[in-house]
């Protein structure tokens, strides 16, 4: 417990006099430090998750969470007669084929991913149907193509341009082998917010598909959307035993050294970036050491006053530590305003001195994610605490032990 006269003592060393400027300077870089250590961890950790939770988001809105995909025979339709026992977890499933092409405008030319659903079945994929930007999913019929922004933009195509299509299958001519082609109209354009997705892939009808790459059993393949994505692992160990003849995986199988190497990244930057915390809290410790030498005369009075060991200790303790509590708070208040507020800041700073920050091209995404963890801010401001605790022991203890006698006699 700490009394009203150890509180008072304490107050007044947190306020340096006019000769102790020095002193002064060392509590503001201490409290600096730890508040900026403590504000760039909980802003770098909240854009970490928010990026994760956000790439997540776009990879299961349009991709299914479990794949079976033909081996040696084709899949069996009968055998989804057995997912009766797990139609609790299933949302929905779709036959598909996803394959790649060659798309032919006016005046450009590029490669692209093409996949086919049958009409039914796109309407069911939110991203898709709530990110159309032009144009409307009932216009998704037979020679129709579904476009990202990015590629429209690239291409310079709207809604009702024709393009052509050109497959990976041939078809044997007197002249020789031709990759198969065909014409089609923009029905709509989609933005999922990924970039890299609206810049790369298309939707077209199914019947289409099975024409331009002459499609066989072997190439379709069946997606399994769940209620729970959280829950694929252990779904998909199920759904191995009913397609034992089949490869069958999930969107964490397709993704997890990617999603790894996230998480050893943020780890990483947890550690970095405490080191900012413990620098600062090199300064408490410097700080109260001086004080400690500058009090001497006085801690000697208190002493023979009558104040004991234990409380010079603690209104030393109790200086160094104060710095530390505000420093953290804040730290944490400023490092969750400013995650928050992340998006408008980069506008502006963006507007302001003329520089892009967070390309899409680079990072996949249109806006600068932010997830703000109350755990993470809550073991933050734990290590901010617990390291401020560490540093202030030693000069407090120093200054219990400091002889009363030893301090008075040049005095």
């Amino acid at each position: 417990m700490i009394s009203k006269i150890e509180r008072i003592i304490a107050l007044r060393y947190l306020r340096p006099k006019k000769k102790e400027g020095f002193l002064k300077v060392i509590s503001i870089f201490s409290f600096t430090g730890i508040t900026l250590g403590v504000a760039i961890l909980i802003i770098v950790m909240s854009v970490m998750d928010g990026f994760r939770a956000e790439l997540i988001n776009k990879i299961l809105g349009f991709n299914p969470h479990i794949i079976v995909k033909p081996y040696i025979k084709k899949i069996n339709k009968e055998n989804l007669d057995n997912f009766d026992l797990l139609k609790e977890d299933i949302a929905r499933t779709a036959f598909t084929f996803s394959g790649h092409g060659i798309l032919i405008n006016r005046k450009n030319t590029t490669g692209i991913l093409v996949r086919s659903y049958l009409e039914n079945d796109i309407n069911k994929i939110d991203l898709i149907k709530d990110g159309i930007i032009d144009g409307s999913l009932s216009s998704f019929s037979k020679n129709t193509i579904s476009i990202g922004k990015e590629l429209a933009i690239s291409l310079d195509l709207t809604v009702g341009d024709e393009i052509t299509l050109m497959s990976t299958a041939n078809l044997q001519t007197p002249f020789g082998n031709l990759p198969l082609q065909d014409k089609f109209k923009v029905s709509s354009v989609f933005s999922t917010g990924l970039a890299e997705f609206d810049q790369n892939v298309i939707f077209m009808p199914f019947e289409n598909a099975n024409s331009l790459f002459e499609l066989s059993d072997m190439d379709i393949d069946l997606e399994i959307f769940l209620n729970n994505p959280d829950k694929a692992q252990i779904i998909k160990e199920k759904i191995q035993k009913i397609f034992s003849d089949h490869y069958v995986y999930s969107w964490a199988d397709l993704n997890k050294s990617f999603f790894g190497a996230l998480k050893v990244e943020r780890n990483v930057m947890f550690i970095i970036l405490t080191l900012i915390i413990i620098v600062a809290a090199f300064n408490i410790i410097s700080g109260l050491t001086i004080l400690v030498k500058n009090k001497t005369k006085e801690i000697a009075i208190l002493r023979t006053l009558g104040v004991s060991k234990n409380s010079i200790a603690k209104i030393f303790f109790l200086t160094g530590f104060t710095i530390g509590l505000f420093a953290t708070i804040t730290g944490v208040t400023f490092g969750i305003l400013f995650s928050y507020y992340i998006e408008e800041i980069r506008v502006l700073i963006t507007s302001i001195f003329n520089v892009r920050l967070f390309p899409e091209e680079i990072y996949f995404l249109s806006q600068m994610p932010s997830k703000i963890n109350l755990g993470y801010v809550s073991i933050i401001s734990f290590f901010s605490l617990l390291i401020t605790f560490l540093a202030t022991i030693f000069p407090s203890l120093s200054a219990a032990k400091l002889d009363p006698i030893k301090a008075l006699k040049y005095e």
